[in-house]
Order: structure tokens, then C-alpha cells, then sequence
């Protein structure tokens, strides 16, 4: 019986949102634990308000910024705290070193790591998960860890959680009114996985609604280029609203148009009406997750999923730049307005030349 458990999830966004099972699952198991979570700072609002979280531990990225001396020393800090934790089971679901020496400074007892490629991290971990070579998504690479040590989660309890807070839907009320409206999320962090603007412009004509854009503060700009191209006036929120706020704007939404991107996880988690397009990545790997509204658009090309920066190394992803504007409208059309009672389990819609 383990007391206390961290989980080390050192990651982006939609990375991070999409652990949330393991901590469902490690609760499920030992109820009486106390369950903390070690993550980057700004993906806290990914997991804040999951009921099986006691504690976060933060590493703000913003230290290597610092001088070296005070950024060892803020390193230093914090691995102190996770000692001085007493952490039962630490569970690491990264191959990073921070993870690794996170692990072995907490003096865990039982230290599970996925296999790494250094033979020094090896000898951390008193369990090594074995990566799945075939294509899988990044829930069940997760919850492997999990199997590993003997708990073999349900199907009905690998489910993400996402929380939007009441003040949360508050601000995104005043931001939005009351008419409806139809999100789309165009860009990511990796242009790469954008289609071209000029091509979500004729999506965002095409569809014939009211068009709410989100985005991070970063894509503003990319943001309100396609809202500069597009003919019908559009409300752009890119950089104006916190990752809480953004899933009640789901919540309120008819629902979403987005590239592959921490959007697309939020929308499973709140089960939001969502057409996902996807070109260089695997829809296998980041796909939508038991989500039954959910429909994926891409090009049935030999060379995908590649994972390169664009065709090679272009910054230009084919497999997006040849997508259709009328078949993601129609996509987008016929799972918003299907019953959550007939619509299947995700379903993919493959594009020919």
C-alpha cells in the first residue's frame, strides 16, 4: 500500500491533459493516498481541479532565464521538497533527465520510469515501462505505467477530466454574449500542423456562422491574419482568455474546428462537438480520445504521419495545404448536429487526391 505517490509529468499542454486517467486510476487503487503531481507551471490549469490530485509540485520554465547560480538553486529547491515529501511511488512518465533525477531525489522506494535510453537512468528506476513500438495513443502509453506495476485500468476509467471553474464561465459569457457560435482553433505550436490561412478563411466563409477564434497569446497574430482574410466578421480571443476561460468557451460552443493541438484534447475531455485535422502527426498517437462527437479529417497519403516540420523540412505540411474546404464544412456540419446517441465511437474521414 503506497502512502503518498508523485507523478512526474514534465510536458506541453495537451501532454499533460492527457495523463489525467493515471491519476484516476492511481486514486481508484489506493484511495487513502495522498496523489501529487509534477509538472510544468504553466500546465497546471490542465490537471487543476482533477479530484484525485492532493498537491503540485511546479517547475517554472521561466528559471533558465536565470543566472546559473540562482537557477541551481531554485532546481536545488525543489528537489529538497519532493525529498522531504517522503514519497512511497514515484511515477515517471517522461524519458527527460529532470524527471529522472526528480525520481531518484525523492528516495522512493519503488521508482517507475519509462526505459530510457541512458544506462544512468536505467539504474534510477526500480521498474522500466517498455515504449509500445506500434502506433499508440499517448492515454494508454501513460496508463502502461500503471500496468506495469499490477493495475490494469477499465475501459470506463480512462476518460480525461477537464474542470472549468464557474468563474470561468462567468468571463466567458461576457466575452462571447449570448448568440451562438462555432469555435475554430487554427493554430498550434508547431505551424507545421496549421493549415494555410487563406485556407481556414474559406472555411470560416464556408460555414455560415458565427466564429469565435482561440489561440495562445504567441498566436495571436497568425490568429488575426485568417480573421483578416476571412469575409464575415469574426470575434478573435487568441491570447485573450486563460485555458479555463477557453473550455467554457467550448462548453458554450456548438462546437470546434482545430488543428492538432492542446484544443483538440480539451474538447474530448468535455465531450464538445469537434472536427480535428490533422496532417505531419498521428491521429493514432494525439487523436481524439473516447469521444464519440468527434470526427478526424486528413489526406490518405502514403508518407503520413511523417512527424517532420512540413514537407521536407518546409514548414508546408501537403497532407493539410490539399485539404478540402467543403469536406471539413460538411464534416463539421453533420457531427455538430448528430445525436450524441448515434454517432460512433471517433471516425476517420480519409481525403483522396
Amino acid at each position: 500500500m503506497f502512502q503518498k505517490i508523485l507523478v512526474i509529468k514534465l510536458r506541453h499542454l495537451g501532454d499533460v491533459l492527457l495523463a489525467a486517467p493515471v491519476f484516476t486510476n492511481l486514486k481508484a487503487s489506493f484511495p487513502d493516498s495522498q496523489i501529487d503531481a509534477y509538472i510544468w507551471k504553466e500546465a497546471k490549469p490542465m490537471l487543476d481541479g482533477h479530484p484525485a490530485i492532493s498537491n503540485f509540485i511546479l517547475h517554472d520554465r521561466k528559471w533558465k532565464e536565470f543566472s546559473f547560480f540562482k537557477r541551481y538553486w531554485n532546481e536545488l529547491q525543489l528537489l529538497r521538497q519532493i525529498r522531504a515529501e517522503g514519497y512511497d511511488l514515484v511515477i515517471n512518465l517522461t524519458e527527460g533527465d529532470r524527471g529522472a533525477l526528480a525520481a531518484f531525489a525523492s528516495g522512493a522506494i519503488e521508482r517507475v520510469g519509462v526505459d530510457p535510453s541512458g544506462k544512468w537512468k536505467r539504474k534510477i528506476f526500480t521498474q522500466l515501462v517498455k515504449p509500445c513500438p506500434n502506433p499508440r495513443h499517448t492515454v494508454e502509453r501513460d496508463l502502461d505505467a500503471l500496468r506495469k506495476i499490477g493495475i490494469y485500468p477499465r475501459q470506463q476509467m480512462r476518460d480525461l477530466f477537464f474542470h472549468v471553474p464557474d468563474v470561468a464561465t462567468e468571463r466567458a459569457k461576457q466575452l462571447v454574449g449570448d448568440e451562438p457560435f462555432v469555435i475554430i482553433h487554427a493554430a498550434a505550436r508547431w505551424r507545421f500542423k496549421c493549415l494555410p490561412k487563406p485556407l481556414m478563411a474559406a472555411v470560416i466563409d464556408q460555414l455560415g456562422e458565427r466564429i469565435v477564434l482561440t489561440g495562445a497569446p504567441s498566436e495571436r497574430e497568425f490568429v488575426q491574419e485568417i480573421a483578416d482574410l476571412a469575409t464575415p466578421e469574426v470575434l478573435n480571443l487568441a491570447g485573450k482568455t486563460s485555458l479555463k476561460e477557453m473550455g467554457a468557451l467550448m462548453q458554450m460552443s456548438k462546437g470546434m474546428i482545430t488543428v492538432d493541438s492542446v484544443a483538440l484534447h480539451m474538447a474530448s475531455a468535455l465531450k464538445v462537438p469537434v472536427v480535428a485535422l490533422f496532417g505531419p502527426t498521428s491521429e493514432q498517437n494525439w487523436g481524439p480520445w473516447m469521444h464519440p462527437r468527434s470526427t478526424i479529417i486528413t489526406k490518405k497519403l502514403s508518407c503520413r504521419p511523417c512527424r517532420l516540420d512540413g514537407c521536407g523540412g518546409s514548414k508546408m505540411s501537403d497532407c493539410l495545404w490539399t485539404l478540402s474546404p467543403q469536406e471539413i464544412v460538411g464534416a463539421f456540419h453533420a457531427m455538430a448536429s448528430a445525436s450524441a446517441l448515434l454517432v460512433l465511437n471517433s471516425f476517420e474521414m480519409n481525403l483522396t487526391e
